[in-house]
């Protein structure tokens, strides 16, 4: 019977997420007909980008404050209202500043969810975790494969940006009820405190602060983000200026790497009964850096198709593996999500912004190359990680 019952809110969670995906992916699916139609700059519209990146931070500290007032299920309900109302605003194409506004409430949405999805089943799962969260961010891949895609299909149809928009808006309507309708008392349980021993304080353990593991993923987290935002964020306009394709191949092809990054979370998944978390990490890094090596030193559509694909499916399992990882040091603590969130969300905020700035200057196109020095620390971090954790099982033998 408990089982029916963590189904129902792990697949509500799913939902959220894959609309979430969509959420976030339309705007880097609309943003060349944004820049052309409000007439801003690259640099302009990486600072709506990391707008959304700031709000999602926010959530951060905001979301815990929220649940301690109202509960997680009132909190998620008000918070996920803004979502429609946000996208309705932005269809109108306001001034700079109330776009920002909108894009900053918007993170805010999109960083509430996942810290709300994330300590959900992280809690609820406990050592099953890992597979659960790779498939919760399987949902979030399906949601980000299908906004691209519709939108390319909406504009070869002869529909403009707008009435995606105007879909996904009443997709995250259905969200806030969904979340609205949650069990709330199975959503605070925590299979943390069912461990003999474990108080009801401990899950608001701190002492995850005082922990060089915790700050290695988590910094592992702030450079995949960055990397992951502008690939959410800026790719379409890149694979459109390096005109070796057209703006629907582009589109298309940002989602058809997230159909693949869907199907890598799935083998992620089940390679998680096999092999050590700080393992995958490490392959999963190591992989990702030679597809982004290949997609920026090549002029070749066969090859950048190749290694987009190659570079989503690497791509996929990196965020919910490392989360899985950080579990047992944050022992079912919300402040302990939130801080892993705060710390990764930085790098989404940062690394869109400094990419549409160098944009700006010399072209998008030369400007993705900086994104090496993200890839570099995303390996090097998870060496130190596998290194640590295989430190740690000889320790414990």
């Amino acid at each position: 019977m408990k089982t029916d019952k963590y189904n129902h809110i792990f697949l509500r969670c799913c939902y959220g997420y894959a609309v979430s995906g969509m959420a976030v992916l339309v705007i880097g699916a609309i943003l060349p007909s944004i820049i052309a139609e409000a007439g801003i700059s690259f640099l302009a519209a990486g600072s709506l980008l990391s707008g959304m990146a700031i709000g999602n931070l926010s959530a951060s500290f905001l979301f815990p404050v929220a649940v301690s007032r109202l509960g997680k299920k009132r909190a998620i309900f008000l918070i996920t209202l803004f979502a429609p109302i946000c996208l309705f605003i932005l269809s109108l194409l306001p001034p700079f500043p109330i776009m920002y506004g909108v894009m900053l409430i918007y993170g805010l949405v999109r960083g509430s969810i996942t810290i709300l999805n994330n300590s959900a089943v992280n809690d609820i799962y406990g050592g099953k975790a890992t597979s659960k969260l790779n498939l919760l961010h399987c949902s979030f891949a399906v949601g980000a494969f299908l906004a691209p895609f519709i939108t390319a299909i909406f504009m070869k149809l002869g529909f403009n940006w707008r009435s995606v928009l105007y879909l996904i808006l009443f997709l995250t309507a259905a969200t806030a009820v969904l979340y609205g309708t949650m069990d709330e008392s199975l959503l605070n349980e925590s299979s943390v405190n069912k461990i003999k021993g474990k108080s009801k304080n401990d899950s608001q353990d701190k002492s995850f602060l005082k922990s060089y593991s915790f700050y290695g993923i988590a910094f592992i987290l702030f450079f995949y983000l960055g990397l992951e935002n502008c690939i959410n964020g800026w790719f379409v306009t890149y694979l459109q200026n390096t005109g070796v394709m057209s703006t629907t191949y582009a589109t298309a092809l940002v989602s058809f790497t997230w159909l693949v990054i869907m199907s890598g979370r799935l083998i992620c998944a089940a390679l998680s009964k096999r092999l050590d978390k700080s393992t995958i990490i490490l392959i999963l890094s190591l992989g990702s850096a030679a597809c982004f090596f290949l997609l920026i030193s090549t002029k070749s559509l066969p090859l950048i198709t190749a290694a987009l694909l190659g570079l989503g499916f690497f791509l996929s399992g990196i965020y919910p593996t490392c989360i899985a990882n950080a579990g047992p040091m944050i022992k079912g603590s919300t402040i302990g999500m939130a801080v892993l969130t705060a710390i990764s969300a930085m790098g989404g905020i940062i690394t869109p912004q400094i990419i549409g700035g160098i944009a700006d200057r010399i072209g998008i196109v030369a400007s993705i190359g900086a994104l090496y020095v993200n890839v570099f620390f995303v390996i090097l971090l998870s060496i130190i990680n596998y290194v640590n954790n295989h430190k740690k099982n000889q320790l414990s033998e």
